[in-house]
């Protein structure tokens, strides 16, 4: 008999009808920490991920992460049958979660007035481009628009050239953890609260803006508009990206009044470390251009481990700018078990990343990579009550 404990979403029910990103990583997180999520994939292509980025013999490296833990069940959503099949999902379900245009699922039978009737406990996640209400309601939304319309894009890069982007698709994996947090606290009023089921709507614009800090009010009190400040935190002094001598790059967050002080009197300049004038963040900003320098040239003047040994002996926080050669060599990484390796099915090993949260008494886990196309499909339908022979006529005609 395993003592081995429950994860914390064990239990729960997810069907998966999103595809790429933003709805697909909210389910992975869920399949994380024990919740069984069935992703459904029409069949044939499955997930257009499944072929994004590097492939190793035809499937991506990127897939084998996001639908970790994932039960992978064909259905093409434009038959009545397959609606069907997902209804009956649904019906047994705590969570669907998807992220198509708004009308897509009404079309096929599956919104959420009809999903709700089916099931009254259900949460409904509904991640897409602009929300399920509004004037731009029905316009195609990805990530990239979020992030713009959001305002993350406008700040980010350099103040003498266009915005840039990050370079991954941030917009969608913040609308995804909006999603996540979502569904738990849906979760939490039906189960604890005695509430019903609900949806829970998050447009991938609005997941941006919300981690836009200050700049709404700055405007509204200022009329401020916050521009690009290249690598600078803007306004806060001294937090930068500098270049060292071999030619590296150094990250220093030194903002905090008592680490600046620390961080002047470790280069050499206790006269800035004792200046009143500096002692707090508005004075520094006033002074940004002088005290960039003086940050500036020391580093300039240093390899970077000599710079990371002067600042971690005075308590500054910094580092290098990590490429993924760094991090998967970092014995931090390693011991924290964020590099763990897995077996594919040809026997080729490979590494993925670990999951975040940490759970101290009941940490996720990935019980399996990405799954076939299809893998599941006999498995869920059989549970469904479908026999072998209707399983054969469905495939079929196309239906799974």
């Amino acid at each position: 008999m395993s003592d081995a404990k429950p994860l914390p979403l064990q239990g729960i029910k997810v069907i998966e009808l999103g595809t790429l990103i933003a709805g697909p990583f909210c389910a992975r997180l869920l399949a994380e920490f024990g919740a069984e999520v069935i992703k459904i994939e029409p069949p044939g292509t499955g997930d257009p991920l499944r072929k994004w980025r590097k492939l190793h013999r035809g499937t991506s490296l990127w897939w084998y992460a996001q639908a970790r833990n994932k039960k992978s069940v064909t259905l093409d959503l434009k038959y009545a049958e397959a609606q069907e099949i997902v209804r009956k999902l649904v019906a047994g379900a705590d969570v669907v979660v998807e992220n198509f245009r708004p009308g897509a699922m009404e079309k096929w039978g599956l919104g959420w007035e009809r999903l709700s009737k089916l099931n009254p406990g259900l949460v409904m996640v509904r991640l897409s481009g602009f929300g399920q209400t509004g004037p731009y309601r029905d316009r195609p939304g990805f990530g990239a628009i979020g992030e713009s319309m959001g305002g993350m894009r406008y700040v980010t890069g350099y103040p003498d050239r266009p915005p840039v982007r990050v370079g991954v698709s941030i917009g969608d994996s913040i609308a995804a953890l909006h999603g996540v947090i979502g569904a738990l606290m849906a979760l939490h009023h039906r189960n604890v609260n005695g509430g019903r089921g609900q949806y829970v709507d998050v447009a991938l614009y609005e997941a941006v803006f919300n981690m836009m800090e200050s700049v709404l009010p700055e405007y509204d009190m200022f009329g401020f508009v916050r521009e690009r400040s290249g690598a600078s935190l803007p306004g806060i002094v001294p937090s930068n990206t500098y270049v060292t001598r071999d030619d590296k790059y150094v990250v220093i967050g030194a903002n905090a009044d008592p680490i600046f002080k620390r961080m002047m009197n470790a280069i050499g300049r206790p006269d800035l470390a004792n200046d009143p004038a500096l002692a707090h963040n508005d004075g520094r900003v006033a002074r940004t251009e002088e005290i960039e320098k003086v940050i500036g040239d020391w580093v300039t003047a240093h390899d970077l481990e000599h710079v990371l040994q002067v600042l971690e002996k005075a308590d500054v926080p910094s580092s290098k700018i990590y490429d993924i050669a760094d991090i998967a060599r970092d014995p931090h990484y390693a011991m924290r078990e964020m590099i763990q390796q897995f077996t594919l099915a040809d026997g080729k090993p490979l590494k993925l990343p670990g999951i975040v949260p940490k759970l101290s008494d009941t940490p996720g886990t990935t019980k399996w990579v990405g799954p076939a196309l299809g893998e599941h499909t006999a498995e869920v339908l059989a549970a469904l009550g479908y026999s072998a022979g209707q399983q054969q006529e469905l495939k079929r005609r196309g239906i799974i």
